[in-house]
C-alpha cells in the first residue's frame, strides 16, 4: 500500500490557508483536523492514500468561486471531489493541496418533462436523477455500478457510462450543458439546451477532463422516456472463446441490445452466492443481452438475439418473464464489485477497452497472465463496447502480492493497447494509469493534452500529477512511443 505519513508542508503554512479560506467561508465548510480529513484520503482506489492538508465542502456556487479564488492567489493546489467511488485514484488528495468536495451541492434545480432535461448540481447521485423524474416515466440513461452512490460531477469528470451505454452512450453523449468555474474564479457555461452550440465543442472536451480544466457547479443532462417493456437474455457458453465471438455476432447481425455484458466462470461463481440470480456457475462465460422498447419491438429482437447465441453455441438460454426476474439478473452483474470483497481480502479493478473481435484474444490472454503472476482474476466487462473489467484478486498483507497485482493490471492495459484498444473506457487515468499514457500516446500526442490543460489552468493548480504524464515519467518507465518509426534523439539509450 502507498501511504504518505509525514506531511511535506508547516503547521504556519496550513494555518494561513485555512484562515484565508475562512475569511471567505464558513467555519463548517473547511476541514484541517486529521479526525475530519481522513475519510477523504482516497478515492474507491485505496491502494494508494494521502492525507490532505485541507478539506473544503462549499454550500453555493459563490462558495466554490471564493475557495477556488483564494487558492489561486496562494498558489495551493485544488483535487476536485464528487462522491470518491472512482477507481483510477482522480480524487487522491495532494499533499500540501486541498480536496473541494462538491458533496453538498446536491439539489436538482430544475426538471422540464417537455424537453426531457434535468439542470441538477454535480452533488446529486445518479440514481437519484431516474428517481426524481420517475413520475414523469422518464429516466437519466448512464447507469455506473456505482450509481446508487456516485454522483453527476464525478460523472462529468470521468465520463461514466454503464450496462446500458451500448444503445443510450457514455455521459458525454447525455450532457448538454456543464456551468464550470475556471481557476480564476470566473463562470462559464459549455453547451447549451439546444442540440448545437456554436464554436468550438468544450463540452466534449471539458466531459472526461478528471477535474483539470474547472469545478463544475451545474450539469444539464438529457432525459429519455422509460420503455414500455424490457427483458434481457441470459446465455451460457462452455468456453470464453465461444462467449467473446458470441458478442461480436450479436453485433454483425445488426442488432444493438440496450445491454450486452459478458461474465466469466470466476465472476459468476463469486456472485451467484452473494446475490442468486439463477446464473450458471458451471459455465465458462455468461452473456446479459437486454432489449428494451414496445412489447412487438422488444419480441423480434429477443427472437433475433436469441437465434445469434445458438447458432454461437450457447449451451443455455434463459430470457426474463417479468421485470423482477430481469432486475434479478442484472444484480449479479452490478453486484460484482462488492461480491469481490466476500472470497478475496483485495481487489484491483482495472479498465481498458478493445475492439469486439479481440475480446476471445485478450480474455485468453488474460488467464495466461493469471499463471504468470499466481493471482486470480475475475472478468465483468460491458462487452458490447469492449469496455474490460477484469478485477484482480489479492491479499495486500501478503508480501509482494500488490506489486504483483499492479504489474497484472499494467499487463492488461497494454495488451489492451496492443490489440488496437484503449487503457481506459469510464474510469480515467488518474494516476492508476498514467505510466500506460506513455504506451498509447507519442509525445506530441501528450504535449497536446498538455497545452489543452495549460488553455484552461495556466498555473496547473487544478488536479495537477493526475492523467497527463511528464516526458520524465515515460522516460524512466521506459515506454517512449515509437510511432511510424521515429524516434527523437535515437542516439541516447533508452531504459
Amino acid at each position: 500500500m502507498n501511504t504518505t505519513s509525514a506531511p511535506p508542508f508547516t503547521a504556519a503554512y496550513q494555518r494561513t490557508v485555512v484562515d484565508a479560506l475562512r475569511a471567505v467561508l464558513p467555519e463548517r465548510c473547511v476541514l484541517f483536523n486529521e479526525e475530519d480529513t481522513r475519510p477523504y484520503e482516497c478515492d474507491g482506489l485505496a491502494a494508494y492514500a494521502q492525507l490532505p492538508m485541507v478539506v473544503v465542502l462549499p454550500d453555493t456556487e459563490a462558495q466554490v468561486i471564493a475557495a477556488i479564488k483564494v487558492c489561486h492567489a496562494l498558489k495551493v493546489p485544488i483535487v476536485p471531489r464528487g462522491a470518491g467511488t472512482g477507481l483510477s485514484g482522480g480524487a487522491l488528495p495532494i499533499a500540501d493541496g486541498i480536496v473541494l468536495s462538491t458533496a453538498r451541492l446536491n439539489k436538482i434545480v430544475k426538471v422540464d418533462a417537455y424537453a426531457r432535461t434535468a439542470v441538477v448540481q454535480p452533488g446529486v447521485r445518479n440514481l437519484a436523477i431516474s428517481e426524481a423524474v420517475a413520475p414523469l416515466g422518464l429516466y437519466y440513461a448512464p447507469d455506473p455500478s456505482s450509481q446508487i452512490a456516485c454522483t453527476i460531477g464525478g460523472n462529468v469528470a470521468e465520463n461514466s457510462g454503464g450496462v446500458h451505454c451500448l444503445k443510450y452512450g457514455l455521459t458525454v453523449h447525455n450532457v448538454m450543458r456543464v456551468r464550470v468555474v475556471t481557476i480564476e474564479g470566473d463562470v462559464v457555461e459549455l453547451g447549451n439546451a439546444a442540440l448545437d452550440a456554436p464554436g468550438l465543442d468544450l463540452l466534449s472536451v471539458f466531459v472526461g477532463s478528471e477535474g483539470m480544466l474547472g469545478m463544475v457547479t451545474e450539469v444539464t443532462v438529457k432525459l429519455i422516456p422509460k420503455p414500455k417493456l424490457a427483458r434481457v437474455i441470459l446465455a451460457s457458453f462452455d468456453d470464453v472463446v465461444k462467449g467473446g465471438n458470441a458478442v461480436a455476432s450479436v453485433i454483425a447481425a445488426g442488432i444493438i441490445p440496450a445491454g450486452l455484458e459478458m461474465m466469466d466462470k470466476t465472476s459468476s461463481r463469486m456472485v451467484e452466492p452473494f446475490v442468486k440470480a439463477g446464473y450458471d456457475i458451471d459455465a465458462e462465460a455468461l452473456l446479459l443481452c437486454e432489449s428494451d422498447g414496445i412489447p412487438e419491438e422488444v419480441d423480434e429482437e429477443i427472437a433475433r438475439m436469441t437465434e445469434v447465441l445458438k447458432h454461437s453455441g450457447a449451451t443455455a438460454i434463459a430470457v426474463s418473464q417479468n421485470e423482477a426476474e430481469r432486475l434479478r439478473f442484472w444484480s449479479g452483474r452490478k453486484n460484482a464489485f462488492p461480491a469481490a470483497g466476500r472470497i478475496s481480502p483485495d481487489y484491483y479493478c482495472i479498465d481498458g477497452t478493445i475492439p469486439r473481435r479481440s475480446l476471445a484474444d485478450v480474455l485468453l490472454g488474460i488467464a495466461e497472465m493469471e499463471v504468470k503472476y499466481g493471482l486470480r482474476c475475475a472478468n465483468v466487462f460491458h462487452a458490447g463496447d469492449g469496455n474490460l473489467h477484469p478485477l484482480i484478486l489479492f491479499d495486500a498483507n501478503q508480501e509482494g502480492e500488490f506489486h504483483r497485482a499492479e504489474l497484472f493490471g499494467a499487463e492488461i492495459l497494454e495488451m489492451c493497447v496492443e490489440v488496437g484498444g484503449t487503457i481506459t473506457g469510464e474510469h480515467g487515468v488518474g494516476l492508476e494509469k498514467i505510466n500506460q499514457m506513455c504506451v498509447q500516446f507519442s509525445r506530441a500526442e501528450i504535449d497536446a493534452f498538455l497545452a489543452v490543460k495549460r488553455a484552461f489552468d495556466p498555473v496547473s493548480l487544478l488536479n495537477p500529477t493526475k492523467a497527463i504524464p511528464t516526458l520524465q515519467r515515460c522516460a524512466e518507465y521506459g515506454k517512449m512511443h515509437v510511432k511510424r518509426g521515429m524516434l527523437k534523439f535515437p542516439d541516447l539509450p533508452r531504459f
